[in-house]
């Protein structure tokens, strides 16, 4: 269960106002209240009726050693009694486990409250909270003409990246269709090389345990972190096995504990991982549709944390900071902006958003989310740690970040570090991998 009924029950105005201010229904609150009267209700009728068949049992035991008919009236009003107990208790099982189930539905069809200090609102309602680098020209004054001296304007990466031979957008969409982009040549490279260099960052500077997850997850799993029932009609459904293909590397990743308790010498956990990610929405028509900006697969690193309750707080700040690091020695200028209710999701207690400036387009563009669920998915999955040896296990916290999402980073990539003659630079930490420049002036 997303909300537990005994928080939900004693904190119910602050549930039903962290569904609103996230745009949700606050209806459901009320619905799931009125299950769970119902649940202990019907639970307090069976233990009651349990209780008189089981004293019917014993007086018809005692009649009959104390001399009694076992065919004679006083035992037969005994049994009728217990077998009408029993036909009742077996329909009072039968609405419990309808009820419960109802409820359950409901559970998991109520936002996670934001944490206080998250700003309420929508997308304009969001927060830059600190920026770093300085963002690229569009146009710049010198380099373009044939001294050396002239003016010059960066294009679009898709424009960068179809002269240079690495990316194939008309291919993606003949072998798929529209959002399936075909990376070649130096695209590929600099692909694999932007996985190989996150994850070496994160398992060797940040202490990650590198993972390599399944791409297609149960409905458990989808259920369990949050996709289901809030973004099904986003995912992509092998109908057949009834399995989805990860959005994120999340899904599989927090699941791996599911329905675990972890001793408390095991905390933190602290995993990545790479997978491709599959989304069925594109966005709006537009601008976002051009290149690869917003397409339904895209290469992506993810973090995962498993942690005490009384760290999360801090870990999320930790987290963030680790994304920032891949972005600082990329040299690509960034903001990182605290998300209002209305603009950071369902499940998320609190949440930054990290966006490069790509001056190609000019614009901003997210290349990682990094949230705190506090104990919102560990209730869906049953993950639980122990304090101490014998004590009662607990609901622990997950966050996890993306480090990073590797298409935006690509653009940025290219839009940032493209030159006048059309060749690319090849960012530093990059180098080992690809050399120094990409295209014509390598």
């Amino acid at each position: 269960m997303s909300i537990g009924m005994p928080r939900l029950r004693e904190d119910a105005e602050r549930v039903r106002q962290g569904a609103i201010d996230k745009g949700e229904d606050p209806g459901v609150v009320d619905v799931a209240l009125e299950l769970d009267a119902r649940r202990r209700a019907l639970l307090g009728e069976g233990d009651t009726l349990r209780a008189e068949r089981n004293a019917a049992s014993k007086r018809i035991g005692d009649a009959i050693r104390s001399g009694a008919s076992p065919q004679g009236a006083e035992v037969e009003a005994l049994r009728l009694a217990s077998t009408e107990a029993g036909r009742r208790i077996a329909a009072i099982d039968e609405e419990l486990a309808a009820v419960e189930a109802e409820l359950e539905d409901a559970l998991l069809r109520i936002p996670n409250p934001a944490d206080p200090g998250v700003p309420v609102g929508g997308e304009d309602a969001s927060v830059i909270v600190r920026t770093w680098g300085d963002p690229a020209p569009h146009e710049e004054t010198g380099g373009g003409g044939p001294d050396g001296a002239g003016p010059w304007t960066r294009r679009p990466h898709w424009e960068i990246g179809e002269a240079l031979g690495m990316l194939d957008l008309a291919a993606g969409a003949k072998i798929t269709g529209s959002g399936f982009p075909v990376y070649r040549g130096a695209g590929a490279a600099l692909e694999r090389a932007l996985i190989d260099w996150f994850i070496g960052v994160h398992t060797r500077e940040h202490g990650m345990t590198e993972i390599w997850p399944p791409a297609l997850v149960n409905t458990a799993s989808a259920r369990g972190t949050g996709q289901i029932p809030d973004k099904e009609e986003l995912m992509y459904v092998a109908t057949r096995d009834e399995l989805y293909l990860v959005p994120t590397a999340e899904v599989p990743v927090t699941n791996l504990h599911r329905d675990e308790i972890i001793e408390a010498d095991r905390l933190p956990i602290r995993y990545c991982a790479y997978t491709p990610c599959f989304r069925r929405e594109a966005g709006a028509a537009g601008k976002d549709t051009r290149g690869i900006l917003r397409v339904h697969q895209f290469d992506k690193v993810e973090m995962v944390l498993f942690e005490r309750p009384a760290d999360s707080g801090d870990a999320l700040e930790w987290l963030t900071r680790a994304a920032e690091t891949l972005l600082q020695r990329l040299g690509l200028a960034y903001r990182v902006k605290l998300m209002a209710t209305g603009d950071m999701g369902f499940v998320q207690a609190k949440k930054y958003d990290l966006e490069v400036w790509a001056p190609g387009v000019e614009r901003w563009l997210e290349v990682s989310s990094v949230s705190n669920f506090r104990d919102y998915q560990a209730r869906r999955m049953n993950i639980r740690w122990r304090p101490e040896p014998g004590a009662r296990p607990e609901i622990l916290h997950t966050l996890n970040g993306s480090g990073l999402a590797l298409a935006r980073t690509f653009a940025a990539i290219l839009e940032v570090y493209q030159q006048p003659d059309g060749s690319v630079v090849v960012p530093q930490v990059l180098r080992p991998f690809l050399g120094d420049r990409i295209g014509p002036a390598a």
